[in-house]
C-alpha cells in the first residue's frame, strides 16, 4: 500500500493517518457542512476539495518531507476529502430539510422523506 496511500517515508503511515484521514477528514466534514448551511450546490464541493487537498498535501511536504507533486497521493487524498465532505454535506442538508420544513419532511439517516403516506 505504500506508494498508493502514503509515501515511502520513515513516518509514511503515521502522516497518512494523522494529516489525511484525521485533519483532512475534519476539514472536509466542516467544509461540506458549511456549504450545505449556505445552500450552495453540491457541485461546488468538488472545487473546494481540490484546494483542501492541496493544503493537506502541502502539510505532508512541509512537515514530513513527502513529495509535493505526487499525482497518486493527491488523488488518494482528494477521494477521501470528497467522500467525507459529501457525507458532511448530506448530513447537514437532511437536518436542514427536516428542521426548516418540519411540517413536510422527516429526517431519515442522510436523507429526508415526506411526512405521512406520500
Amino acid at each position: 500500500m505504500a506508494g498508493i496511500l502514503w509515501a515511502d517515508a520513515p513516518y509514511g503511515i503515521f502522516t497518512f493517518v494523522l494529516l489525511t484521514l484525521v485533519l483532512g477528514g475534519l476539514g472536509a466534514w466542516a467544509t461540506g457542512r458549511a456549504m450545505a448551511q449556505t445552500w450552495r450546490p453540491v457541485a461546488m464541493l468538488a472545487l473546494y476539495m481540490v484546494f483542501l487537498t492541496a493544503g493537506v498535501r502541502f502539510l505532508h511536504y512541509a512537515l514530513y518531507g513527502e513529495p509535493l507533486l505526487s499525482p497518486i497521493l493527491f488523488i488518494t487524498a482528494y477521494i477521501w476529502a470528497m467522500a467525507v465532505g459529501g457525507v458532511g454535506y448530506r448530513a447537514m442538508r437532511a437536518t436542514q430539510m427536516a428542521t426548516q420544513y418540519s411540517w413536510a419532511y422527516d429526517r431519515s439517516g442522510l436523507n429526508w422523506r415526506a411526512k405521512g403516506g406520500g
